[in-house]
């Protein structure tokens, strides 16, 4: 990527400089991408000034003492509310009026908008275009009424005299009461004008037109605070539970209510109420459904409920008898509450070290002394990490079962609940009652500071004391999750949090504009300067971002920073999981995900991933995979994730970033031998931070180079020698568990002629057949024609398309097959309207052999066995038909391989047989004419994959049967007509390659009993074929513990084996800076919804090592990103 990569290419410019004027003033359009009469913008012009013409019509009114401040905003109001109502009026009358004779508008692609034919000054379609109108009657009447009240409310609210009162200053009154109507007539127009497109737009539909309500929303918002700031009290006690609280008349009732309620909301309510759904279904439900949901995981069982009423019946206990018996007056240090601070401190420390010492940075900024260091495997690691496991269950019972229960004792032995509640008292106790259980680690936080500030303070006269109950303190420390309140203890945690990661992200796009020498610009040193010479500006934004809890923008990820739209946590619409770029490498995720999600389970109870909140993100590596992990919720016992996965296949930015990762990792995990003790993270500052490795079993990628293996001229000499031996194993095997479903000789007859009719003929042939829809060149139809034969005839369509049973043609009438390249036909007539040329072109056939015109198809014989139990051995006689030359056949007996043909035979056991005589292996092993059926079946299989011909197959001949890509030939043509059978030569075929492998990189086979050991193995621990298979997909999902496949890389010539083992490895595991990836996703959000900018090559997603923007891109929900994974909501237990 060059520095002048463009951020918005030609046409994207253009159509920016048309949308931005539009959304700037809320709607009017101003500059079209067509030429319009000039009514089009007088009209919008007047609409626009309309509100402020009533609101001028009030004030004036006002300032002339006509009327009072209240009927002055009564009457711009009532006006503004009727110009609406028209206004959609209008819009109706336009429509029906061109109901039934619509005009065509032209579509111009390269605009991206309609352009409209204008007739007149108030024609229809002139009104259409500037009213598009509502498109629900209700809207209509709600927006109008909406527009009245918020031109009435402006003109009172920017009376001149009002202004002057303020301020006292007649330049700030005309200023304020310019701009205040220019902000009211654009919050009019987007209401029942035209709604311009929104710049963060957080679903593409807007379904209800709540678009339309933004901005007059944001003026009403203003405009309250001088007419309701009372009604914020009010609406700070709509929670349920505080209002439930609020009217109990008992302190006891009060404590009571709210621990029980605080501990039930905080557990996973959703999983409980499946289980509950589950166990009525299982009780009442019939035996179908009972077995519809036995394979569904249940989480939460009798062991869980048990332990919630434990906890939960303590907890009530503790709460009343402390607060009935030891409740407080007043704080000091004799008193039980201060007691209970001292042991919240303690708590504090404890968790905080044992949590730190489970990372490989203390902070992220040192290393941690007593992390295992050069962790490589899995044994090594957790023989290392044993103590460290031990201090994690230790963690786990603290912030579990003693932290709760000590929180609950400071809370309950305070003085405000000792006498009657208030309002402060039902908001503030309601939700630390809850968070002590659903965010522990903050709780516990948020009271020792509370306390510690106690403690320093014994005055109970003073200010903090006397004024503000525990609760309020608590409330004023609280998460995200509750409004923001009146500061009187200080920054509120949370965001301060938020505060200091935006600004981490802030100055990392600051510094790597200009250290990073692709990301430098021609504007870098400029916008480099302006932030350097506004830099309290800049923390004035970081500042607001991190009030409002909405995402720092940063424009196109240059270092110009925006206040983003605030949006949820996760930052996209929609249920996790819902929606992802499906692809083949889907299923490598798919297969680690359970094993990723355990492993993350005890990673995240031992406090390993550090402090995880609602919000936080994650990313794994290992080898090529990616794996992103969100943070959804989190509770008591429970957190709730969604893993993503990004794809395999690197492009140059995601490799450029991918790479960065690696390198962060290894320097975290891989190189500590020759680290000093508390040595500083070499990668400080960048937004991803090395936290531990987990334990997962997935598969490992090992791609080989088969050069000097493949083409091995010894290799390919023994491959068709040890071909015969792995297809006569696995002719074997087929027949022997076939032959289980059999239980006696004659059952076998009689279900081989099931199968296999012999003595069942069809008659004559009746009536004309369809065109042939294969190939009809093959060697079996050859002997059909003679010296004699026409060339140039066509075939009679009396053929039959059964010609390849043998046993059928002996008893049909004579036909004439087809040679290569001939056509059937059902008329005669038409082979005189043929010239000659036509008929030389239509079939010519050279050196094929002339035989005996009058020689008919030879009908096998029935095979006499000599033994009984041979007929469960038979392999079907169809297997055998194929069209060889006895010559072969002799030289086939010379090469079949006896011995292993006897060893393998001594392998069976027939365990499945009732009745079976002592001598049945040594009567099989005698018996020729079995002999002689797998002499044919291998013969046939080795007649389509190598031909007739001896010679030392080549590597590409190799590579294209493993493939099942061999060049069409006689016999393949006739083994492809036997789909098992082929399908049985392939794998043979595969198996033979990978004992070639293995043969040339461990050593010969020593003896059959190691030979038949590897095809053992091969056969249930292995997977051989190749990555576009369907059957690969279901054995990674099945788990194979191997998996081969051969490739080829034509560019250079070589050809690779992949294998994939499965084992437990390590997957390396770091926390990202929550706020970099809302900042580049809000970017990604405006760059595209609005901007419309998605070039593939822009700046916004190329590769940025510092701060992962390319991976972050990917790790969006669809359309904006593209993982190829993302896994529903996933419930992770943590005790």
């Amino acid at each position: 990527m060059g520095p002048d990569v463009p951020l918005l290419n030609d046409y994207k410019q253009e159509f920016f400089l048309k949308r931005f004027p539009q959304t700037l003033l809320g709607g009017p359009r101003f500059k079209l991408g067509y030429c319009a009469p000039p009514y089009i913008y007088v009209n919008q012009i007047i609409l626009f000034l309309t509100p402020w013409l009533w609101g001028g019509v009030g004030t004036l009114l006002y300032q002339l003492g006509v009327m009072k401040d209240s009927c002055t905003a009564a009457l711009s109001g009532g006006l503004m509310f009727v110009t609406a109502l028209a206004l959609q009026m209008t819009n109706l009358y336009a429509k029906q009026k061109t109901v039934t004779v619509e005009r065509m508008q032209i579509q111009n692609t390269l605009t991206d908008e309609d352009e409209f034919e204008f007739s007149s000054c108030v024609g229809s379609e002139t009104v259409k275009f500037i009213i598009p109108g509502k498109k629900y009657i209700i809207n209509t009447v709600f927006h109008s009424l909406l527009a009245g009240v918020l031109c009435g409310l402006g003109t009172w609210y920017l009376l001149p005299n009002r202004i002057t009162l303020l301020y006292n200053n007649i330049g700030g009154t005309v200023v304020i009461f310019v701009f205040g109507w220019v902000t009211i007539c654009i919050g009019e127009y987007s209401l029942i004008i035209n709604t311009a497109t929104e710049t963060a737009t957080f679903q593409a539909l807007d379904t209800y037109e709540i678009t339309a309500l933004m901005r007059p929303f944001y003026i009403f918002v203003f405009i309250a605070v001088d007419l309701a700031h009372r009604l914020l009290v009010m609406f700070l006690i709509s929670a349920g539970t505080a209002i439930a609280s609020y009217f109990i008349p008992s302190p006891l009732g009060v404590i009571l209510f709210m621990t029980g309620f605080g501990f039930i909301l905080s557990l996973n309510l959703s999983e409980i109420g499946f289980a509950l759904k589950h166990t009525m279904i299982s009780h009442l439900a019939s035996s179908k459904a009972k077995n519809a949901h036995r394979g569904l995981r249940i989480q939460f069982g009798w062991r869980e409920f048990i332990f919630y009423v434990a906890v939960l019946a303590f907890a009530l206990t503790e709460a009343s008898l402390l607060h009935q018996f030891a409740g407080s007056s007043s704080f000091s240090q004799a008193r039980p509450q201060a007691i209970a601070s001292y042991i919240l401190i303690l708590l504090l420390v404890i968790m905080w070290i044992l949590r730190e010492i489970q990372r490989v940075y203390l902070f992220g900024v040192f290393r941690n002394p007593f992390y295992p260091k050069d962790v490589r495997t899995v044994a090594v690691f957790m023989e290392k990490q044993r103590r460290l496991m031990k201090v994690g269950v230790v963690r786990r019972i603290l912030l579990t079962l003693v932290s709760p229960f000590a929180m609950i004792a400071f809370l309950s032995l305070d003085h405000s609940l000792q006498n009657l509640h208030s309002v402060s008292v039902s908001i503030g106790f309601t939700r630390m009652f809850r968070m002590v259980w659903q965010n522990t680690e903050n709780a516990l936080l948020d009271m020792v500071v509370v306390s510690a500030a106690q403690m320093l303070v014994f005055n109970p006269d003073l200010w903090w004391n006397r004024s503000l109950d525990t609760g309020i303190k608590l409330l004023l420390a609280t998460n995200r999750a509750l409004p923001a309140r009146v500061p009187q203890v200080g920054l509120l945690r949370d965001r301060l949090l938020q505060f200091l990661s935006k600004l981490h992200f802030a100055i990392a796009i600051l510094l790597t504009s200009w250290t990073e020498k692709k990301q430098r610009r021609r504007s870098s040193a400029a916008l480099i300067a302006l932030n350097v010479a506004f830099f309290p500006v800049l923390l004035a934004l970081v500042a607001v971002s991190a009030l409002l809890s909405s995402p720092l923008l940063p424009l196109f990820t240059l270092p110009v920073f925006l206040v983003g739209f605030p949006r949820p946590l996760r930052s996209w619409p929609g249920p996790a999981g819902g929606t992802a770029c499906v692809c083949s490498d889907t299923v490598y995720y798919r297969q680690l995900v359970p094993g990723l999600a355990a492993a993350l389970q005890s990673a995240l109870a031992a406090g390993g991933l550090g402090l995880s909140l609602p919000g936080s993100h994650y990313l794994c590596r290992f080898q090529d995979r990616l794996m992103w992990i969100l943070v959804l919720e989190k509770g008591f016992t429970y957190c709730g994730v969604n893993i993503k996965g990004l794809e395999l296949q690197e492009t140059s930015c995601h490799a450029a970033e991918a790479h960065r990762v690696d390198e962060i990792f290894e320097m975290a995990f891989e190189h500590q031998e020759h680290t000093r003790i508390l040595s500083p993270n070499p990668h400080f500052g960048h937004i991803l931070t090395p936290c531990t490795v987990v334990p997962v079993r997935l598969y490992s990628d090992a791609r080989n180079v088969l050069s000097g293996i493949i083409d091995s001229h010894e290799n390919l000499k023994h491959l068709k020698d040890d071909f015969v031996k792995v297809l006569v194993w696995m002719l074997v095997q087929y027949c022997y568990k076939k032959s289980k479903t059999w239980e006696s000789p004659g059952s076998a007859n009689k279900n081989k002629q099931e199968s296999f009719p012999e003595n069942q003929h069809s008659g004559a042939v009746k009536g004309s057949r369809a065109l042939r829809e294969e190939d009809s060149f093959s060697v079996d139809t050859v002997e059909d024609w003679t010296d004699e034969s026409d060339i140039f005839d066509f075939e009679p369509s009396s053929r039959t398309r059964d010609r390849k049973d043998p046993r059928q043609l002996g008893l049909t009438p004579k036909v004439h097959l087809s040679i290569p390249g001939s056509i059937e036909t059902q008329s005669q007539d038409f082979l005189h309207e043929m010239s000659p040329e036509d008929k030389l072109n239509r079939a010519m056939v050279l050196g094929l052999p002339a035989v005996d015109k009058g020689k008919q198809p030879e009908v096998l014989p029935r095979v006499e066995f000599s033994c009984s139990y041979s007929e469960l051995l038979s392999i079907p006689e169809e297997w055998r038909t194929a069209p060889v030359p006895s010559s072969k056949v002799s030289e086939m007996r010379q090469r079949f391989p006896e011995e292993w043909y006897h060893f393998v035979l001594s392998q069976l056991d027939f365990f499945h047989l009732k009745e079976k005589p002592s001598s049945l292996l040594t009567d099989l092993m005698k018996d020729q004419a079995l002999k002689e059926l797998y002499i044919h079946g291998v013969l046939s299989c080795c007649f389509g994959l190598f031909g007739l011909d001896n010679a030392v197959p080549a590597p590409r001949h190799v590579f294209r049967a493993y493939t099942g890509g061999i060049p069409w030939s006689a016999g393949l043509d006739w083994l492809t007509g036997k789909p098992e059978l082929f399908q049985l030569a392939l794998k043979a075929f595969r198996y033979t390659f990978k004992l070639m492998l293995d043969k040339a990189s461990l050593g010969p086979v020593e003896n059959f009993r190691e030979l038949v050991n590897y095809l053992e193995g091969y056969e249930s621990d292995w997977y051989i074929g190749l990555v576009s298979d369907l059957e690969w997909q279901q054995a990674v999902l099945q788990e194979k513990p191997y998996l081969f496949s051969l490739g080829h890389d034509p560019s250079m010539g070589i050809y690779t084996g992949r294998v994939l083992t499965l084992q437990e490895l390590l997957v390396q595991v770091g926390k990202l800076n929550a706020e970099a990836v809302r900042g580049q996703w809000a970017n990604l959000s405006w760059e595209l919804l609005y901007a419309t900018n998605d070039d593939e090559e822009r700046y916004s997603i190329q590769a940025h090592p510092a701060l992962l923007r390319n991976l972050t891109v990917q790790a969006a929900d669809p359309p904006l990103g593209y993982p190829v994974y993302s896994s529903q909501l996933l419930q992770l237990p943590l005790f």
